[in-house]
Parts: C-alpha cells; structure tokens; sequence
C-alpha cells in the first residue's frame, strides 16, 4: 500500500533487569505465539485486556495484530530467546491524528519494562506517522496500565466513567519525557553491567599450555591479581593450567560463567560465542582480533540472540579495582592501581600509557575497559557505570568513533555535572586549515563537529594523552578555580616569564597584585623582590617566606589560581630551605589551585604529597601547568552556567514543511538542492525571515518583478539580479549576481548578459531589492552522517571563503549554544557595534539561529542549508540568499532505546 510505512528494521534493547529482548514488527507466521500470549494469560489480566475473561477476543486480538500492513496501524513484539514475552498496537482513527493503543505483556514478566520499551519504541513510530496522541479505554483497576501510562513521562489526561476510564497521552517530545526515558535507559545499562564489570564467575577461552598466549596472560593477571570468585580455562588440551581448572567447551563448566574471555583465533570466535550463549554466559569480553565482515556479524548475533553484553572485539580487556570483586582481565604489563579514575579507551596501546601514568599519580583506576572495535559496550555505558559505582570521580576517554553521539551528549552533560571527564579529541585536522567553499558541508570539519559535542557536554578536550594526564592530575587533586585569574610566583625571573607567557597563551589573566596585597609581599620578601606579576621572589628566599607568600596569595578575592615557578639554586641548598615543601605545606587544604612548575623535573606531571594527605600538581613546564589551569577554569565556567533550555518557538508549521520535502524527493528520489521558491516556503513554515524576492523566467518578467519591488526594503529603488540554475552553489564566484540596477535599461542589460553567459544552464532569476547597509553573516545547517545536525555561524559575504571564521554547535540549540555561537567567531565585536554603528539586532539574530536548528532537527532530509548573507542590522536580521540540499534520508530517532 502506497501509504504505508514499510516498518523499521529489528532491534534489541534492554530491559529494567538488564536482560536483552528483540523488538520488530509483527508478521503472519507470529499469530500461533500471539494466540498463546493471550491464550496464558490470568483470567483477571484478560478481563483488564478485554473486559471479558473468554478466549475468543484473545484469538481475535491475534489475528488483528497479524493483519497485513495498513495506514495507522503499527503493531510490535518483544521476544526473548525465540519466544513473544509482549505485544503493544496501535490504530489511528480517521482523522489520523489519533491512535487507540493496547499493551500485553506475558505471564510472569510484568514489573521488568517490557510493556513501557514497547510503548517508546510505538511512540517513536507515531510520531513519524504525525501521530500526535494515544488514546485507551481501560478499567479503572488496571493499575499496571495506568502506572505505566503515568510513569512514560508523556502530559496524560484521565476521564473517568464509571469502571471505566479513558486515558489520552500526549505524544509531544519535551524535555520531561526525554529525561524519563534516559533514567530508564540508565537503570537497564546498569544491570546489564554488573556481571561484566562485576563477574563471580570467570572463564578464560583460548588459555594456552606453553608461555607467550594472550589467553594464557589473561589467566595468569586474573589470579596474580586476586580475583575472588570461581576461576576456570577452557582448553580442550589441558586439564589445568597455572593451577587453574580447564576444561574443553564453555559447555563442559560445572557453572555458567558470568564473564568469559574470549582470545581464540577469529575464525573460532562466532561459534565460541554461540556456545557461550547457549550455557547461558551473560558477557563476553573478545580480545580476539581480526574478524572478518561475516565473522562479525555472527559474533553479534549471537551476543544479541542469547543477551550478553560484549567488549570488544579487538580489545586490551577490563579491569575492576574494587576490593569486593578486583577483576585484572587484561594484558598489559602491569596491574592497575586501584584509585577512581574510570578509563575507556579504543586503543589497546593508550590504554596501556592512561594506566601506567595514572599508577605513577597515584590516582589509580576504578574501572577500566578497553572496548577495541566496539561492537556493543561502548563510552556512554561506562559513563552510566561511573556515575552510579560510588568509586569513580574522574573519567578519561579517549574515544575514535561515536555510535550514537546525540545519546552521548545527553549522558555526558549529565555525568560531568558530578565528575570531571576528559578526552582526546583523536583524529584533529590541521588547525591552519581553511574551508575551501562557503557551503556548510565544506565550513563543517570533522574537528569542528566533535569540538561542538565535547564543548556542549561539558567534556574537558585535550590534545594528546600528556596533555590528558596533565590536566586529570589538577582536576584529581585541586579544586576548581572560580575565574582565570592566576597570579606567578617565583624565585627566578625567567621561570617566571616563561610561566607568564604560558599563561597568557592559554587564555589566562595576569593582573598585577593590589596595592595593599604588593605592599604586603614587599614586607615579607628579600631585598630586591619585585612584586608585578610574575612576582619575584628572588633566589634569597626562604621556605617560610614563600609558604606565607603562597597563603597570602590564596588569600586574595582578586585571584583564583596561583601558579609557581620554583627552579633549584645554591641559596636554598646552602640555608636547608625547601622552597616545593613550602609550596604543599599549607594550612590544610587551600581553597584555590595551587601549581607548582619545577623546569627540572623528569617527568611531565607528578603528584606532590602535602601534610594534609591531598597533593600538588608539578609540572616540568610551564605551558602544562597553565593549560591543567585553563581547563579547569573553563570546567569551572560550565559547571557554573546553568543548564541551557531549548526554547519553544511559536509559528513554526512542520506539517506543511514535510510537505515541501515530500513532493520535492517525489520529483527527486535521489535528492537535490532546491529551486528559490521550494527554499523561500520551507524558510516560510519556519518563520525565518528573507529579503522580499520574485521569480522571473525571462526578461519581460524581470523587468516587471524589479518595479514591483523597487524601494520594498527601505532602499532608493535600486534592485538585484541573481542567476538560478540547478546545482549553482557560489553565484558570486560564478559572477551570477548583477547589483545596484537603477532602471529598466541596466535591468535588461543584466539578464541578458546572464542569459548569454549561462545558456543552457539558466532556469530563471531572482529579482530582489537591493538590501541596505549591515554586518554580512553566514549561518547554515548540515546532516552530519553521524553526529545529526550541525548548526554553524560566522562571518558571511564572499569573505566566509577566505576568513573561515565560523562556530559550531549541534542542533538542537540551547539559548547557550546560541550565546556561544553569536560569541565565538573573530566577527562578534562587529555585532555589539565595535566599529560604531550599534549592535545589531541581537534577539532576531538568536531567533534566526533556533529556528533554523528547529529546522534542522525537524527535517532529517535536509541534508544541508546555507543562508549567506544573513544581513544583520539594528533593526533587524534578514536571509538575503538562501540554498538547501535534501536527501532521501528516514527519520531518525537518537534517543530511542536499543542497543548498537
């Protein structure tokens, strides 16, 4: 049928327990399951289905749920190994906006989320539809149904009748419903990790007899390091193996192991996890590399069919410091330390440097895992761990892909309100590197895009893994500057030049000290100190005039870090003064950071231990110690924002937007850019607005169309002509643009010379007033095939190819995001009236912007967008020149619940 959606493709997802079902569409072959579904149910759950306690609507319910594919029906089953544990349908009525909904869930499975993960993934499916409500008849004591509907976190409405009573749910996606939805996922995530991460039973496949085995190894740190629970291998060839029992299938166990470790030859792997699954196995963790396209495939297959969860594969392995189940399932050199920082890597070989700098810190690891190629477990999993185990308060990341960045985000601005997380942002173009068009697509790097997720979430960006643990050991141990303000003390001028300099460069503030505060240091130091900023100290002094140097410092409203540059000299080895111990040896914990630069240190970073059991970070340079300074500031900053909202945007009309999309990809079924009127009506349904414009096919209509608009924008009659054809992308690169035309003479004269020049190409053109005087800006959407959409802004006109001076962030916009963005670019000051022609409007500039990120979120075809020139102006913000690319690209739902 023509109007059918053909339905989404099977997907598995957990439930509360964290155990995994398959959700799909319902087919013909499932009515004898179905029929049994209804079949055992309770005659007092069948009569709160049907009202009735008989077998016929049960039978009746099964074959109208089997029925073949209409328009506003959809219907979706659970199932767990093999066999339907629930049902949930929905018919639409005749005006379409509305659909009756019923839920069943089998005997014995209630209370475990079954009924609520199909009604969201139902909600999903209406939306698309333009479902806009459920509605359901139920009898007043149904409370499971009523519990249900009321904890989904959707508006529910209830008119009682009797024993009856009708329930409408609002379908409309806001923040409540998200927030619900996420807490849920959290709940089930969680579960599902336990018997990964905290395993009583572990087996080891692919343990070798004879040294120089990974799985060997991997056997040899789970009982070096003290692994508590039941320990096997399995080996056909062995009985035993490091004093550990073995034996020749996972079958074969006395027990079902909660964990197994997989490192058997890629070939091997999809049957050996096959067979795991079948003993009832609930995680794997394959270090095995090397799969191919097929060997892959089954190897999730059988994860997903029998519900393990799986590191990897292609993985280091996993480790758990926690006393009550200490779990070393890797291969690295060494044990990590216990301590609380949770790591998740990609690579095997950055895994192994975060643990080995980590143990030097001394801050240790709560909980590692190496996730390799990443298959199942990913990031977002180990942040929901980390926030929950109690262990952890500092994250490192260092992550090559994102499977579901969208969730991600949403999890990560979450996590780093509690704990500090970091990454590397991994796979950095050249920073030097200029966009070579103006289109959106070119302007939206892959740096770009992941910066705008790491800045939105909150995430501490590094670098490199130096830089990583350079920043983890301040945030670890100090605590967090309220402002950029940092003062440098030292006892040699040029360390402390050094350290200014580094400061500066990274962002930091150096005001000079106050008068009262320099009169006071200059009481307190040698002769010959000097007291700006850097303030030397001079190699004559001593350790307690530096301790009470430091602390009058700290002291100072007008400070929030101090930084200081200690180099070694022959005064203080003379006198016993130890100028680092008078830098940790303050009166308890200080209330600001407090960093130490010692340029001959061999190290990049340590840990000093103060008197108070905290410690101070040390640093070997001092471009390290300010860039730790710099990212906590920026921590402090965000964590001192509240969080952004996305606001409610009034006439926006999506019903009719989608319908420009659809009749133009009827046209188009491979996509294409938009002619001037199709752009001009979906910027319409949002109300973003465009300067006054008419199309003309030819000269007569040209000239008539300019004496229509002449003096329509407050201009002195002058108009534009701009050249249309099918794929024309740069009009001003193509000379396509005719401006400044005063009369029907040089009106004529413009089409025709664009008529002459573009033969054969030319379609038509776009006759527009031309615009008054204002600030060119560029704003524009594209569908990153992985992140979604990316809204960027900028400096516009012809200068956006050259300058490239854009921002970015992911739709959909905060009202922070949208600060950030107007903030961002080199261009800003221009907005504000640096140059004395007064700020622009900037309340229509953010309207512009959430509009078209609403666009953006709304559309999931519009593949890209580019309005340049937006003319900003004190009286307002218009969309001179507008170009939009669709593709034929299904709707996409980034939060709905399901595992990768």
């Amino acid at each position: 049928m023509k109007d059918v959606m053909p339905p989404r493709p099977p997907v598995h997802a957990l439930l509360a327990d964290g155990t995994t079902v398959g959700i799909r569409a319902v087919e013909p072959g499932d009515h004898e399951q179905l029929a049994g579904l209804y079949q055992e149910m309770s005659p007092e759950n069948r009569r709160r289905r049907f009202f009735c306690t008989g077998d016929r609507s049960g039978r009746l319910a099964a074959e109208e749920a089997c029925a073949p594919s209409r328009k506003g029906h959809r219907a979706l089953l659970a199932e767990r190994a093999g066999q339907v544990v629930g049902l949930a349908e929905y018919h639409a009525d005749d005006t379409g906006e509305r659909a009756d909904l019923a839920v069943v869930v089998a005997e014995g499975l209630h209370h475990r989320g079954v009924g609520t993960l199909l009604v969201e993934h139902l909600v999903s499916q209406a939306r698309a539809e333009r479902i806009t409500a459920f509605t359901a008849d139920m009898l007043s004591d149904n409370q499971e149904i009523l519990r249900l509907f009321t904890d989904l976190g959707l508006r529910v409405t209830r008119r009682f009748e009797g024993p009856e009573v009708r329930c409408v749910v609002a379908l409309d996606e806001d923040e409540t419903y998200l927030a619900a939805t996420e807490a849920r996922g959290r709940t089930a995530d969680i579960a599902s990790l336990e018997f990964l991460l905290k395993p009583r039973t572990i087996a080891v496949a692919g343990a070798g007899r004879h040294p120089g085995s990974v799985g060997r190894a991997l056997l040899h740190h789970l009982r070096e390091d003290g692994f508590t629970g039941r320990l096997f291998a399995v080996n056909p060839g062995a009985e035993a193996i490091l004093g550990v029992p073995s034996y020749p299938t996972v079958g074969a166990l006395p027990v079902a192991p909660d964990l197994v470790v997989v490192a058997v030859p890629a070939d091997a792997v999809p049957a050996l996890a096959e067979e795991c699954g079948k003993a009832g196995v609930r995680s794997l963790v394959v270090v095995s590399a090397g799969l191919d396209a097929a060997q892959a495939a089954a190897l999730l297959t059988a994860c997903r069919s029998h519900g393990m969860r799986m590191v990897g594969p292609n993985c280091l392995g996993i480790a758990n410091t926690d006393p009550s189940c200490r779990v070393d399932a890797t291969f690295a050199a060494t044990h990590p330390r216990a301590g609380t920082a949770g790591v998740a890597v990609q690579s095997g070989g950055v895994g192994m440097a975060l643990l080995e700098g980590l143990s030097r810190l001394g801050i240790g690891v709560s909980t590692f895992a190496s996730l390799g190629d990443k298959y199942d477990v990913s990031g977002n999993d180990m942040l929901q761990w980390w926030e929950s185990d109690g262990r952890t308060d500092l994250a490192l990341l260092h992550l090559e892909s994102f499977g579901n960045p969208a969730a991600f985000s949403r999890t990560a601005r979450r996590v780093t309100r509690r704990l500090p997380v970091l990454t590397v942002d991994a796979g950095r173009t050249d920073a030097g590197r200029r966009a070579a068009a103006s289109h959106t697509a070119a302007a939206a790097t892959g740096t770009m895009t992941r910066r705008a997720l790491f800045t939105q979430a909150g995430i501490t960006a590094t670098r490199s893994v130096g830089e990583l643990l350079e920043a983890a050991a301040l945030l670890h141990a100090q605590p967090l500057p309220k402002g950029t303000r940092v003062l440098v003390l030292t006892n040699a001028g040029g360390a402390g030049v050094l350290a200014a300099d580094a400061c500066a460069e990274a962002g930091l503030t150096l005001s000079p000290p106050g008068r009262e505060l320099a009169e006071d240091l200059l009481t307190l130091l040698p002769e010959g100190a000097s007291v700006g900023n850097p303030v030397d100290a001079t190699a004559a002094v001593t350790e307690d005039q530096l301790r009470e140097c430091v602390d009058r410092v700290v002291a100072q409203p007008a400070v929030d870090a101090v930084l200081v540059a200690l180099v070694p000299t022959a005064v203080a080895a003379a006198t016993g003064d130890d100028l680092v111990r008078a830098v940790t040896a303050g009166p308890g914990r200080r209330a600001k950071p407090v960093t130490v630069v010692r340029l001959e240190q061999d190290v990049p970073v340590t840990l000093l231990p103060a008197p108070d059991g905290e410690a101070v970070p040390s640093y070997a340079e001092a471009r390290a110690a300010a860039g730790a300074l710099a990212h906590a500031a920026r921590r402090a900053a965000w964590l001192a924002r509240p969080a952004g909202t996305v606001p409610d945007i009034e006439g926006i009309d999506r019903v009719r937007a989608q319908t420009v999309v659809e009749n133009f990809l009827a046209g188009h079924p491979d996509g294409g850019w938009l002619d001037p009127r199709a752009c001009a009506d979906l910027l319409a349904c949002y109300g973003i607005p465009q300067q006054p414009w008419e199309w003309a096919e030819s000269e007569d209509e040209a000239v008539l169309a300019a004496e229509r608009l002449r003096g329509t924008d407050g201009t002195d009659g002058a108009v534009v002509l701009k050249a249309h054809w099918p794929g024309l992308v740069h009009k001003s690169l193509q000379h396509a643009v005719h401006l400044d035309l005063r009369d029907e003479a040089q009106v004529r004269a413009a089409h025709q010379d664009l008529r002459a020049r573009f033969e054969g190409l030319m379609t038509g053109v776009v006759v527009q007033p031309l615009a008054t005087r204002g600030t060119e800006l560029f704003t524009g959407v594209v569908q990153d095939g992985v992140f979604g959409p990316l809204v960027v802004f900028g400096l516009g006109g012809t200068a956006t190819e050259v300058l490239a001076d854009h921002a970015a962030r992911l739709a959909p916009l905060t009202d922070h995001d949208v600060h950030d963005l107007i903030t961002a670019p080199r261009c800003a000051p221009l907005l504000f009236g640096a140059l004395g022609g007064g700020p622009v409007d900037l309340r229509a500039l953010e309207q512009v912007l959430h509009r078209a990120s609403r666009m953006a979120t709304d559309l999931p075809q519009l593949a890209e967008a580019d309005f340049n020139p937006v003319l900003a102006r004190p009286g307002g913000v218009t969309v001179l020149d507008a170009r939009i690319r669709l593709l034929p690209r299904p709707q996409q739902d980034p939060y709905l619940r399901r595992l990768r």
